[in-house]
């Protein structure tokens, strides 16, 4: 492709077919994982070559064969970058994150799960996931989601053993349909965990249809989604237990790097066409399954964020952006890189204090707690998430981050959501526990020069005035005692 650059900045967004997870440790592993490439080459008339697609493409296709190219999206501006950014952003939400039942995921979105306290759902039982749903319930906090992770299914070594996709019968006499149900009663819907790719020896599939997997005897393998026959299986099994279990939210994992098994499956003149044809197949599953369930959402993860493509950005969402969750200076961070692209996303909440909570609270919440012990501030949690409710709708406004990124102890983070139809937002910073620095003023983006906004401290109720050029110059004065420490304002324009 070409195209003159001299009065249009060009924002490419990859998202191609080829979405699997690469688990890499150091730069050679990433350059051999890599599902695609891109070429940016800017010459000297300012105009700007791209060269992208699949990595290893050299095949012949057989009569009547099909495959399909790598989506791009290309986004068009002038001006400053966030413009940019906030164009695609608003492109997110209007056209790609998905509408279960013609809606938009509710904001914020509370789920919970118990796997922090018995080592994923292997330690699960009937008695203890009832129990955990009603003391939620029982502490004043309303959930949307109960989170029932790995493990819940049959098998002998513990969770990562899958590929034996039926209800363990032992720690679930009644399956899970009896958590759900109960759930369901108390007006919480379920969210249950699947990873249907990847294959362990001894499971059903393993040992019932190694036709329809790659890899190598005694290994893990992968299950082959470009096979229409495991696919259909798949999709017919997977919508079974989705039907007799009340399943309302499928999550579906990926924790293997598929790039060796497709390149070892293909002949020396069909290099590229396991790789297209099975990522073909994962879009088909999920298709399929959003059809037969028109008000289910869909959750991907994949180790924690690493399928965050177009793609499947268009059929699911994010509700774990990472494996690495909990600690506050890191999901600082992540909501601060993330919200570039990627509206609609969550992570893990298990704090009681102000500053942690704030740094971990997202669009989606998981709730971390250990609900055995009623001894816990759980006043402090019903304070921060109604806090959070009145707030966290900003979030799939227009995004501003107001101080660089860093990962050190010793600096500020700040970032504002606003909503200019409305002329209001918010503001949250955080001064970290090492920062010298109590007071700071942040340029706000976005606001009127010539209008006034009330901008009210939601920690002191304190509410002032202040022209859209103030806040826009000078910048909105924020005070922060603690260390570690937060603030949260919200605005609204007269």
């Amino acid at each position: 492709m070409r195209h003159p650059t001299a009065l249009m900045e060009v924002l490419l967004a990859m998202a191609i077919c080829n979405t699997a997870l690469a688990v890499t440790t150091n730069d050679d592993e990433m350059s051999v994982a890599r599902r695609w490439a891109a070429d940016f080459v800017r010459d000297g008339g300012n105009s700007l070559n791209l060269r992208i697609g699949q990595e290893l493409t050299h095949f012949v296709l057989h009569p009547g064969e099909e495959v399909r190219t790598p989506l791009i999206a290309m986004l068009f501006w002038k001006g400053e970058r966030m413009r940019a950014q906030n164009l695609w952003r608003r492109w997110m939400v209007a056209h790609n994150i998905p509408r279960p039942g013609g809606k938009l995921p509710p904001v914020p979105q509370l789920a919970a799960c118990s796997s922090h306290q018995f080592g994923e759902m292997i330690n699960a039982n009937e008695e203890n996931q009832k129990f955990f749903v009603d003391r939620y319930l029982e502490e004043g906090i309303k959930l949307d989601y109960w989170w029932m992770d790995a493990g819940w299914y049959f098998n002998k070594s513990g969770w990562p053993n899958t590929g034996t996709w039926e209800v363990d019968t032992g720690r679930f006499p009644r399956g899970l349909r009896a958590i759900t149900d109960h759930s369901h009663a108390k007006g919480v819907k379920s969210l249950v965990w699947f990873e249907p790719e990847r294959v362990t020896p001894g499971t059903w599939l393993y040992e019932k249809h190694p036709e329809w997997l790659f890899g190598k005897d005694g290994d893990q393998k992968l299950l082959n989604l470009g096979n229409d026959e495991a696919r259909e299986w798949l999709t017919n099994h997977v919508d079974k237990l989705l039907n007799e279990q009340g399943i309302d939210l499928y999550r579906q994992d990926f924790n293997m790097d598929p790039l060796g098994y497709w390149r070892a499956a293909d002949a020396p003149d069909r290099q590229g066409i396991a790789e297209n044809r099975h990522v073909v197949g994962y879009l088909a599953y999920w298709d399929e399954l959003r059809r037969r369930h028109p008000d289910m959402l869909i959750d991907s993860c994949a180790s924690g964020g690493r399928r965050n493509d177009l793609e499947t950005l268009r059929r699911a969402v994010p509700l774990l952006r990472s494996d690495f969750i909990l600690e506050p200076v890191s999901q600082q961070n992540h909501t601060y890189g993330v919200s570039f692209w990627i509206p609609f996303h969550g992570t893990g909440v298990n704090a009681f204090d102000t500053y942690t909570v704030r740094s971990q609270a997202c669009p989606h919440c998981i709730l971390c707690y250990d609900m055995r012990n009623r001894e816990q501030d759980f006043e402090s949690v019903r304070k921060r998430f109604a806090e959070w409710r009145l707030v966290a709708p900003y979030t799939m406004c227009d995004y501003y981050p107001l101080t660089g990124y860093s990962p050190e102890q010793d600096c500020w983070m700040a970032w504002q959501f606003d909503a200019p139809e409305r002329g209001e937002g918010m503001v949250m910073a955080f001064r970290r526990e090492k920062s010298v620095y109590e007071v700071g003023r942040l340029k706000m983006f976005a606001l009127a020069p010539e209008a006034t906004y009330d901008v009210t401290n939601a920690d002191t109720g304190e509410t002032s005035s202040a022209t859209g050029g103030e806040l826009l110059g000078p910048g909105l004065r924020i005070a922060i005692a603690n260390r570690p420490g937060s603030v949260l304002f919200t605005y609204k324009r007269k």
